[in-house]
């Protein structure tokens, strides 16, 4: 009897030590993770909020795409989505003014994938805004309404405040993602040797998720 005991103590020993490898594997601070610090404020209330840093310009994010939006479409109820375009250097700040302006004009759900299929797929030259507007009234926006939209101080204004976003959050590389103001992951950060490895990505964003969640203050 006492050896039998003994067995079952060993079996839930060793269950407790895969159960903390596999937490382990789908989360390990400084590798797939790295604590925003301090933590930044978020934009959704009672949601838990996520934010995409990307560019059109970064073909990286091109590929993330496809996967985000099928993540996006079995997201908890409580998580909320944001996009934050990034601005490494001059050249993507026509990028980063051509998203504020989409957002602007309620254009999101039907351009943002088409913008990344233009640029990448069919190399049209987006960065150049006359190529830009050109292309937008291919799709059926009003030109002139696009380009008022484009050059108005408040789309200006949100692409200035962009770097300070991406100063604030750590953000080094694009594409990655903010978790709640708290945690800062990316595909990149999770690859399994030198392959992106979009299952495990997902799974560290969740993991991520389920954390955030539990550590917000009761309301």
């Amino acid at each position: 009897m006492h050896g039998f005991a003994r067995w079952l103590r060993v079996v839930a020993a060793v269950l407790s030590l895969s159960f903390v490898a596999g937490t382990a594997l789908a989360q390990v601070a400084g590798k797939d993770f790295q604590p925003i610090t301090p933590p930044q404020p978020t934009e959704t209330g009672n949601k838990i909020e996520v934010i995409e840093f990307f560019s059109y310009a970064c073909p990286h994010c091109a590929t993330l795409e496809g996967p985000l939006n099928a993540w996006l479409k079995r997201k908890p109820a409580d998580v909320e989505l944001r996009r934050v375009p990034v601005i490494f250097n001059e050249s993507w700040v026509p990028f980063a003014r051509l998203y504020y302006t989409l957002e602007t004009m309620g254009l999101i759900d039907k351009l943002h994938g088409e913008v990344f299929t233009a640029v990448h797929d069919q190399k049209v030259r987006l960065q150049d805004p006359k190529v830009m507007a050109d292309w937008v009234a291919t799709k059926g926006v009003d030109k002139q309404k696009f380009v008022d939209t484009y050059n108005s101080f408040a789309v200006q204004s949100r692409t200035q405040r962009s770097p300070d976003l991406t100063k604030r959050y750590g953000v080094e590389f694009t594409p990655a993602i903010a978790v709640d103001g708290r945690y800062l992951t990316a595909p990149s950060m999770t690859a399994t040797g030198n392959s992106v490895d979009f299952d495990r990505f997902f799974k560290v964003l969740d993991s991520l998720i389920a954390t955030a969640r539990k550590n917000r203050p009761a309301k």
